[in-house]
């Protein structure tokens, strides 16, 4: 167990980490804690453990849950992040014991995707992710919901979303499920343009954080946001290139890649990663100083599998 620095402001967490044997549940420690300052949480103390597998019950078992329990008290914590995707099951049952908002990884990035989405289709994307994940987790006797109001977990949608039932829900997504239908249209007609024009596009993809904002102010001579944190480029840029004369392309700047990213999420910024699918040429942003750069660009080709655009050149840099 460590005690480890503060971020400014938000929630005081307590951060669960277990090594498990199996890979499907293994997650990078520095990673998750970059995460959680990303959110502007305060970390607290940091909880490690090691297992064979996941208990069912609670993920970690129940003698570390009361641990948990015990050190919420002793450092007057309100949040308690575990670096794993938990079972809606294991989440109600951890907050039953630890007596304190429990939320995983999968939550942890749904927040951050919100606190990062500015424009109106980012903020819609967000919201559909935020619900669907939600809606797995509103089961009868789970009131976690109606007690707690704001912070990490519980933006974007908006505290009355999450209080409705399963029906209202349902109601909701089919909202923002038209939204973006009417979104995705005008980006598909700005790309009929583009084809029509014969101007090729060229994405920016890799690993969030690996550098992508940075080499797209350079070829585009622009000036979109950067900061070295995870997941500060989150809705899409596109600009014109003039490489030489009677030569252009569209040079895109699109959402980073993590791992395990939730599928949720994948699902939701579909529109927005067809500026990935359908460019003609994808350039695979490295960061070779990254002492897990093999396993990023394994995930980044993960994802770009999960959305079809394995087949689209690719140039690593």
């Amino acid at each position: 167990m460590l005690d480890i620095e503060r971020a400014e402001g938000g929630n005081r967490a307590i951060l669960v980490h277990m090594d498990v044997y199996d890979e499907s549940h293994r997650e990078n420690l520095s990673e998750f804690k970059e995460l959680v300052l990303s959110s502007g949480a305060e970390i607290l103390t940091i909880v490690t453990s090691s297992r064979q597998r996941p208990d069912p019950k609670f993920f970690i078992g129940s003698g570390k849950a009361l641990e948990i329990a015990e050190l919420v008290k002793e450092h007057d914590a309100d949040l308690v992040l575990f670096n794993h995707a938990l079972a809606a099951s294991q989440e109600r049952n951890l907050e039953g014991q630890i007596e304190c908002r429990v939320l995983d990884r999968t939550g942890l990035i749904l927040d951050i995707f919100s606190q990062r989405a500015r424009s109106f289709e980012g903020k819609l994307q967000v919201e559909l992710a935020q619900l669907k994940h939600l809606s797995t987790r509103l089961v009868r006797g789970w009131t976690h919901l109606e007690r707690q109001k704001g912070g990490i977990g519980l933006r974007g949608p908006g505290e009355t979303q999450l209080e409705t039932d399963r029906r209202l829900l349902s109601v909701r997504i089919k909202q923002i499920n038209k939204r973006l239908e009417k979104v995705k249209k005008q980006r598909e007609q700005g790309r009929q343009s583009r084809q029509k024009a014969e101007i090729s596009t060229v994405s920016l993809v890799g690993y969030t954080n690996a550098g992508k904002s940075s080499l797209f102010n350079v070829l585009s001579d622009d000036d979109v946001y950067v900061k070295d944190q995870l997941f500060a480029t989150l809705d899409p840029t596109l600009r014109r290139v003039d490489l030489a004369k009677d030569v252009s392309i569209i040079l895109a700047d699109t959402v980073g890649f993590i791992r395990h990213l939730p599928h949720d999420l994948v699902n939701a910024f579909r529109s927005t990663l067809q500026e990935t699918t359908e460019a003609q040429l994808l350039l695979h942003v490295i960061d070779s100083a990254d002492e897990n750069r093999d396993a990023n660009i394994a995930e980044v080709e993960h994802v770009l599998s999960q959305i079809e655009a394995n087949d689209v050149p690719c140039i690593q840099v």
